[in-house]
């Protein structure tokens, strides 16, 4: 995409602006709206042709002079003129026109926005402008749409008028960013009793705003007391009508975004003019685009986002095909062995002869094969396909069936475990013997990470339309790195461990279309915690 079509994506907001405005990046004119192009009397396209030099000599043909070194000093970084720089321009008829010229940053540094209002336009019309400019351009910028709608108000508060975002909410309106009086704002919050921010106005109660979005025009009102009179409860209107001056007029403009009604701008003041209400208006459309702005780039985050996770899930797919065959290697040559020393091992422990020493070091022989067949066994689990023939199961029952088997380090005895579950979970759909394993290794990771007379607590209890298991320890906690690291296969948090039972977890979890998720508790220790569908809609090999 070149310079200009990007520019012309990021000011396209300026094209509905009443306001002749042109956007410059050096000599060269990068956007002209519609009105501009009918104060000069000359197509768009053929003001955009031409220079910022070649427009001054043809249309500002006396001033040029002094409007051509204005620029060049300008664009060699001098600073914009502060205040507006008045001009005798010449259409392309020859008619002339008196102007008063300002600017303001563009979108860029190296830009400028120059603005041309006519000699008597009302002074609030040109300030609310000039604020608009400003605020477009900031608008832009913004990447939430909070950001979006404090920048619209300010703008607008800033010229001297009450005025709030009243955002639909299913049939009620509620209040977005405002800027009051505070002291009209502190009696509407005595008197609904509560912050603005948490009052729902029924939309009945505010039948102009339902007609505005409705007719999808601004509504100008010359008597805002007599609009709330019809419009809300006595006791709303008795206070309106004693907080504002009698002549006060106001502006409600909808806010569409994408074509859908998002809310109002509501704009209160005795120096409201019709004119500078269709500026508002037109400034309404401008938030509506700028919040749409918002939402795009929000979507492409997450889709962004969307598209790491399954590259993340095509790499660790990878990983697992490599390792799955270095692990059939291991288990066919490392199993037989094992069986071998195994069997050594049992007639060894018959020979009579073996004195203290013989049968501690024959012991040893035998935890440590044991302890390698445990590592092959884990390492076949992690890589194996896992193919889930779901049944009806009590997820509680799995773990208290894991902490009977649970023997643990020597100091497991001390540790005090609990397993709350809630009188109503349910039961799910899943492969029992999956998912003991799932269990087991959860909390033998928590048994292994906690300290002699930690406490071990688990919960079981129904959570979006599943069932979730919460595991607790008091041990060191998550390391400082990203937690869903710890279910990769072979990342250690512990000196002896061996890096696969996490691993594990997550792909049974990942087979029974569920998410386990771990972080670090605030007064210490790790928290695990494992959701499951109540009954998955599909159960593919993992």
């Amino acid at each position: 995409m070149t310079a200009v079509s990007t520019a012309s994506a990021e000011y396209r907001l300026l094209e509905t602006l009443p306001i002749p405005t042109a956007v410059l990046r050096g000599e060269q004119v990068l956007r002209v709206n519609a009105a501009l192009a009918a104060l000069l009397g000359a197509p768009a396209s053929e003001l955009e042709g031409a220079s910022v030099t070649e427009n001054i000599r043809r249309f500002v043909p006396e001033e040029r002079g002094w409007v051509e070194p204005m620029y060049e000093a300008v664009f060699r970084g001098g600073p914009l003129p502060e205040g507006p720089v008045w001009l005798r321009l010449r259409r392309a008829d020859g008619t002339p026109r008196t102007l008063a010229m300002r600017h303001a940053p563009g979108a860029h540094p190296e830009d400028v926005v120059v603005v041309l209002m006519e000699a008597d336009a009302e002074d609030s019309v040109r300030r609310l402008t000039e604020a608009l400019v400003a605020a477009a351009a900031t608008m832009l910028r913004c990447r939430d749409e909070r950001s979006v709608l404090e920048t619209a108000v300010d703008a607008v508060y800033r010229q001297g008028f009450a005025v709030s975002v009243l955002h639909l909410d299913g049939d009620a309106f509620r209040h977005g960013p405002l800027r009051q009086n505070p002291f009209s704002e502190a009696e509407a919050e005595k008197l609904y009793g509560m912050p603005l921010s948490e009052v729902r106005i029924p939309g009945a109660a505010m039948p102009h705003l339902l007609e505005v979005l409705e007719r999808r025009k601004a509504a100008f009102h010359h008597d805002m007391m007599g609009v709330s009179r019809h419009a809300q409860a006595s006791d709303v209107a008795g206070t309106f009508r004693r907080l504002q001056p009698p002549d006060t007029r106001g502006l409600d403009a909808p806010i569409l975004v994408n074509g859908h009604p998002y809310g109002v701008l509501s704009v209160q003041g005795p120096a409201l003019t019709p004119a500078g209400a269709s500026t508002l208006e037109l400034f309404a459309q401008l938030v509506g685009g700028a919040l749409e702005n918002v939402r795009h780039h929000q979507t492409s985050a997450v889709r962004l986002e969307e598209v790491s996770r399954l590259q993340d899930e095509l790499v660790a797919r990878e990983r697992l095909e490599v390792l799955g065959e270095a692990a059939g290697v291991v288990a066919h040559e490392v199993r037989n062995p094992l069986g071998a020393i195994l069997n050594a091992v049992a007639v060894l422990r018959r020979e009579a002869h073996l004195g203290p020493t013989g049968q501690a070091a024959v012991g040893m022989l035998e935890e440590e094969a044991i302890r390698l067949e445990d590592i092959v066994r884990d390492l076949l689990d992690v890589v194996r396909p896992l193919e889930p023939r779901p049944r009806p199961l009590q997820l509680g029952e799995l773990v208290r069936r894991a902490l009977g088997q649970m023997h643990g380090p020597p100091d497991a005895p001390t540790l005090r475990f609990s397993v709350d579950e809630a009188a109503d979970t349910p039961p799910l759909e899943g492969d029992e013997t999956l998912l003991q394993l799932a269990v087991t290794h959860l909390v033998r990771n928590a048994v292994q990470a906690s300290p002699a007379g930690g406490k071990v607590r688990m919960t079981v209890e129904p959570a979006d339309g599943g069932v979730r298991l919460v595991v607790e320890d008091e041990g060191p906690g998550i390391p400082d790195v990203d937690p869903q690291r710890v279910f990769q296969p072979f990342f250690l948090t512990r000196a002896n461990g061996r890096g696969l039972g996490l691993a594990i977890v997550r792909r049974v979890v990942l087979a029974h279309e569920g998410s386990v998720r771990a972080s670090s508790r605030p007064r210490g220790g790790a928290r695990f915690e494992l959701w499951l569908p109540l009954v998955p809609s599909r159960m593919s090999p993992a």
